[in-house]
């Protein structure tokens, strides 16, 4: 057997997709690590007197533009307004 037919099975290079795989096992592995400092964070603000979960909230009113951030907070309002939450 070729080296070529080693790597080749049914088209396919074995290796290049075994790499592909490996890679993205070790990536997932340390955002796996990352999600658990995150996690470590939230728990260290909390014992310090804030609310995890409306902070978990800023966060992804942080991450968006701000015109859909407008957009986001007016509908907001508006559904509260509607349901007379306000």
């Amino acid at each position: 057997m070729t080296e070529e037919n080693k790597t080749q099975v049914g088209g396919i290079d074995s290796n290049q997709l075994n790499s592909y795989f490996d890679r993205i096992e070790r990536i997932e592995e340390e955002m796996k690590e990352m999600r658990a400092d995150v996690r470590e964070i939230y728990a260290e603000a909390k014992g310090n007197g804030f609310d995890p979960k409306v902070m978990r909230q800023v966060m992804r009113l942080r991450k968006m533009n701000p015109a859909d951030r407008a957009e986001t907070e007016f509908l907001l309002e508006s559904y509260k307004a509607a349901l007379g939450m306000d």
